[in-house]
């Protein structure tokens, strides 16, 4: 009896949430000319004179998508991206001819806009309450349009996946409800009826569903939507920081034992990290009482904020726990909210020399001082692990290395087999290394 109640929520759940869920087909037209050129052979060679003509190549994408409210439907930027004209089929096989309102392609999600506003829309849940575990539904049209709003089960097989390199902003809900080529932009429904994430991508060795598929948290979908009806644009907070993972041995030599948190790197200048007087070294551990671990989630976190909002960050300096109130701003263009830092690698095998103006000016540093790294030995750990002729070192074992006294003074001190901690300065940014003397 318990058991044909589950089933028919199920079919409940499904029967209100599937005539909000649509198919979308999306077509691309490529124009190709006459591969020729303006030499029209082998005909101008006996003097005539072809016309250039184009060819038109059409391609077509697949997938779903939400209706929200008044005519307005979430989907993946994917699924609409570069298209000339964008299909809409409802579930009770009505078409409509849909234009784009607005996408992000640092999130996947774009907004598509119908002319009927009289359309039936999902009820949007609250992805921050979810819980790994918890069962839910996939709809959407896989493989064909003959097979729209195909409904599949799972639960949810975990939280804050990020790392896929799918996009830009990562945080996704992850589940073995089967998902397909074609769902991208579908619903993502718990017990409850509401919609919390949008399904995205799938990975696959089999190009279909092998159990292991993502969703877009519907907040963040939400978020994205918001800023694109109300501003015409997305609009994110940034915080000024390169971030990168806190491994053990970095965790040992920062002497953070047992602590889970995300290093900053690097504080840019003229940001809100440095007004908030943000120090490289430093390892947040709580934004606004939320604990965060790994990069993506800081990232995440503060994308997710408006410009303005003033965030309290717990963190650890020096083995001493802070709390330091930050003031968002807003992320200019070229900038990353929080940039993910390229991983350390342990490192040796390699000469140094005095920095000066040319070598500043060649490798783009920041600074004048310090010793560059001029040699790196071949099959070295070195060359293995990624280090640069051009690249700077600005502290060892948090100390700062103005002159090659200095370096020389700082490895004086250095045991064989010590696991020590140096700053670089790249091109671009700075990070955090360690590094196994011999």
């Amino acid at each position: 009896q318990d058991l044909k109640a589950f089933s028919n929520q199920f079919a409940d759940i499904a029967e209100s949430v599937m005539p909000s869920v649509v198919t979308i087909t999306a077509q691309r037209v490529t124009k190709i000319r006459n591969p020729f050129g303006d030499f029209n052979f082998p005909f101008e060679l006996f003097g005539f004179n072809m016309p250039q003509k184009e060819r038109e190549f059409r391609s077509s994408a697949l997938g779903s998508g939400v209706i929200v409210n008044e005519g307005y439907v979430i989907t993946n930027n994917h699924v609409i991206e570069n298209a000339d004209e964008i299909m809409i089929v409802l579930n009770d096989k009505r078409e409509f001819k849909a234009k784009v309102v607005g996408a992000d392609s640092k999130t996947d999600i774009a907004i598509l806009q119908i002319d009927d506003k009289k359309l039936p829309s999902a009820n949007l849940g609250d992805s921050d309450k979810l819980r790994v575990g918890e069962w839910v539904l996939a709809i959407g049209s896989p493989f064909s349009t003959r097979l729209g709003n195909t409904v599949t089960h799972g639960i949810i097989s975990g939280l804050s996946r990020s790392g896929m390199q799918l996009s830009t902003y990562e945080s996704y809900i992850q589940t073995d409800a089967s998902i397909n080529p074609g769902n991208s932009g579908g619903a993502l429904v718990n017990l409850n009826g509401e919609v919390i994430g949008i399904n995205s991508a799938i990975l696959s060795r089999s190009g279909g569903s092998d159990g292991i598929g993502f969703a877009i948290p519907i907040n963040l979908a939400k978020k994205v939507m918001n800023d694109i009806l109300t501003k015409g644009r997305v609009v994110r907070a940034w915080l000024g920081v390169s971030i990168q993972d806190l491994s053990g041995e970095l965790s040992k030599s920062l002497g953070l034992k047992d602590v889970k948190g995300v290093l900053i790197s690097d504080v840019m200048k003229s940001s809100p990290a440095e007004d908030a007087k943000l120090k490289s070294g430093d390892v947040i551990v709580k934004v606004n009482e939320q604990s965060v671990s790994e990069p993506a989630e800081l990232q995440m976190n503060i994308s997710s904020r408006s410009p303005g909002e003033t965030v309290k960050l717990e963190l650890i300096r020096d083995g001493k726990t802070r709390s330091i109130s930050v003031k968002l701003g807003e992320l200019p263009e070229d900038e990353a909210v929080a940039a993910i830092s390229t991983q350390e690698r342990v490192d040796l095998g390699f000469s140094v020399t005095e920095n000066n103006a040319e070598l500043a000016e060649k490798y783009g540093l920041s600074s004048e001082e310090g010793v560059v790294i001029s040699s790196i030995k071949s099959t070295s750990e070195a060359q293995q692990k990624g280090l640069k002729v051009g690249d700077r070192i600005v502290e060892i074992e948090r100390k700062s290395i103005a002159n090659p006294d200095d370096f020389n003074k700082a490895l004086s001190n250095v045991k064989k087999d010590q696991v020590i901690l140096i700053l670089l300065e790249v091109r671009g940014g700075k990070r955090f290394v360690t590094i196994r003397a011999n």
